[in-house]
């Protein structure tokens, strides 16, 4: 059984072409499963660091969109797939903190089923709501909300998603009644915010930005260490008062538990490398994500803290789902 293990090992690490630097696609190609339709920041994410990856691999890197019960469907194939270097998948704080936390049965454990690769970017969130809105600021809508309590509906990608939860914490932390629309995908519930069939959304700034920018959507606050140099207006919710809304999202990069570690390993230095890339790194910040890169051990124990957190947040707002 060792030696068996150790040929599946050496096998794996030949599929995936030469030591890097990599300078030609060689190797067996890789699957990057999305567990979310196109469009959202978790696919913008996985199309941007594709090719560097995969150039650096040694092996084209291909995305595939797996959407379903709230990232479940995909991460499940995903967990499901042998375990060689040749199946990687998009994990999100939705995936490995809010669904663990919220469905009452998964298809997959978030811990036992995968190996932590790495850490691929930070993700702000941000509240945007429909211009046609008299709020122009957080504390506007705040007030807006509770005077007419019951009226308004804010947009998700799905239930279970990190813009649920981020939903159900700015709902708790400030008193208000606001009622949760859960989409298939972040294009589909920012399409029926800027139709004005609900109020506001909460989402990540990388899929958000390009209808603010186009004076479809207004931010009114972001998830964020700092202000971004693209909307430099739009405060922190530190800033505007709700600290406890502040943490941004976070997608990286999972292996089939099984994977050998040298190739985990393998992974880890090119996927670090690929976002450093000058390119790649300008094109991510454009869409604000913050490049990251962390060790397969750093993101792990993230891993487990942030079931942690969201557990609690879900008993605190009641969420639970089958």
């Amino acid at each position: 059984m060792t030696r068996l293990r150790s040929r599946r090992a050496c096998l794996a690490l030949m599929a995936l072409g030469p030591a890097l630097p990599a300078r030609a696609q060689t190797g067996k190609p890789i699957r990057l499963l999305v567990p979310f339709p196109p469009g959202g920041a978790t696919d913008i994410t996985a199309r941007v660091i594709a090719e560097p990856l995969g150039r650096l691999l040694g092996a084209p890197v291909i995305v595939e969109n797996r959407a379903g019960a709230g990232g479940s469907v995909g991460m499940a194939e995903a967990a499901r797939a042998a375990p060689d270097g040749t199946t990687l998948a998009m994990a999100t704080l939705s995936t490995h903190g809010v669904n663990p936390a919220v469905y009452r049965k998964l298809p997959y454990d978030p811990v036992r089923d995968f190996v932590a690769v790495t850490e691929l970017v930070r993700a702000p969130g941000v509240l945007v709501v429909n211009p046609s809105l008299p709020a122009r600021d957080l504390a506007q809508f705040i007030a807006y909300l509770k005077a007419n309590p019951g009226k308004l509906n804010y947009s998700s990608p799905g239930n279970g998603t990190i813009g649920h939860m981020w939903g159900e914490l700015f709902r708790s932390s400030t008193g208000t009644t606001i009622t949760h629309v859960a989409y298939k995908g972040a294009a589909d519930a920012l399409r029926d915010t800027i139709g004005g069939n609900v109020q506001a959304s909460f989402d990540q700034v990388a899929s958000s930005l390009p209808h603010i920018q186009a004076g479809k959507l207004r931010a009114l606050a972001i998830s964020s260490e700092r202000r971004l140099d693209m909307l430099p207006e739009v405060p922190t919710f530190r800033e505007a008062g709700l600290p406890s809304n502040n943490e941004p999202s976070w997608f990286g990069l999972v292996a089939p538990a099984g994977t050998p570690a040298p190739v985990v390993a393998r992974i880890q230095a090119a996927a670090a490398a690929a976002v450093r890339e000058p390119a790649v790194t300008a094109r991510l910040l454009d869409l604000a994500l913050f490049p990251s890169g962390s060790t397969p051990q750093s993101f792990a124990a993230q891993i487990r803290d942030e079931i942690a957190k969201m557990k609690k947040v879900a008993e605190f707002a009641g969420i639970t789902l089958d």
